[in-house]
């Protein structure tokens, strides 16, 4: 009963990333070669979603499928971006890092859809990745690119080098071992807690509007308190420790990574008028 339960929630998640998450994100580069995307994705959303509610098969499959075809379109997108000077550098990681990462979810969730263990992964855990893919890589990275156009300064360059190589390294410690995504663990969070410390501290600038305010200042909140929870089960899956199972932590990190933060700070940003 709690596998079902945790299945269905990460399932609602990776729908708010697909047809909510993303699409304000695209809206927040200041670039008209970004329109193809723009327009392109509600269609791959669109059939992503819906291929999460039927059952292993060759439809489902086929849904994901299309909305890997638009992951491609955000790749490509990426791919086309002009050069940028040097001291751009480090928002253009974190830019191309969110415009990727969508890729990596539709691996996961075309394998997870058709019943494949991609690379030898059980398909929850390929299930998870759809969803870390969404938050952890593009909503983290493109917010952590913003901040070196909200905030400029050594800071906000770090976070955006750190959220971006936290996230690789993550993925990374999917092959190599739990070690080594306790350091991508460890180098996110510290990323995560640099984006909500900029946050907090643009949140109160006098002037910014009290709505704007209260949903950048409680996304910045929840980084303080959910990332704590993805130590804790870093570490315990690293070094035996006890940590929350795979399903307390969908229904707490989860839960507050995707509505607390991501959700909330697309939206507060949105209204803020900030733009990459």
């Amino acid at each position: 009963m709690v596998v079902i339960i945790m299945i269905v929630l990460v399932k609602l998640l990776v729908m708010v990333g697909m047809l909510v998450i993303v699409p304000i994100g695209l809206r927040l580069l200041d670039d008209p070669a970004a329109l193809i995307a723009r327009r392109v994705w509600p269609i791959g959303a669109v059939c992503g979603a819906t291929g999460l509610w039927l059952p292993r098969g060759p439809v489902a499959t086929t849904l994901a499928t299309v909305y890997a075809m638009a992951a491609a379109v955000l790749c490509a997108y990426a791919l086309g971006r002009p050069p940028r000077p040097r001291r751009e550098w480090p928002a253009e990681i974190a830019v191309l890092t969110a415009l990727i990462s969508p890729a990596v979810a539709a691996g996961a969730l075309v394998a997870e859809r058709a019943g494949y263990p991609l690379f030898g992964f059980k398909l929850t855990v390929l299930a998870l990745t759809v969803a870390h893919f969404h938050f952890a890589g593009f909503a983290a990275a493109l917010i952590a690119g913003l901040q070196t156009r909200t905030a400029p300064g050594r800071l906000a360059d770090a976070a955006a080098l750190t959220v971006p190589a936290g996230t690789l390294l993550v993925l990374a410690g999917y092959f190599t071992g739990e070690f080594v995504e306790l350091l991508g663990a460890l180098v996110l969070t510290a990323g995560m807690w640099t984006i909500g410390w900029l946050t907090w501290r643009y949140a109160r600038v006098p002037g910014t509007g009290r709505l704007t305010a209260a949903l950048l200042g409680g996304s910045a909140a929840v980084l303080a308190v959910s990332m704590v929870l993805a130590l804790s089960w870093a570490l315990g899956e690293a070094t035996g420790l006890p940590h929350p199972s795979l399903a307390w932590m969908a229904a707490t990190h989860g839960v507050a990574n995707a509505l607390g933060f991501a959700l909330c700070a697309m939206v507060g940003w949105r209204r803020a008028g900030a733009y990459l």
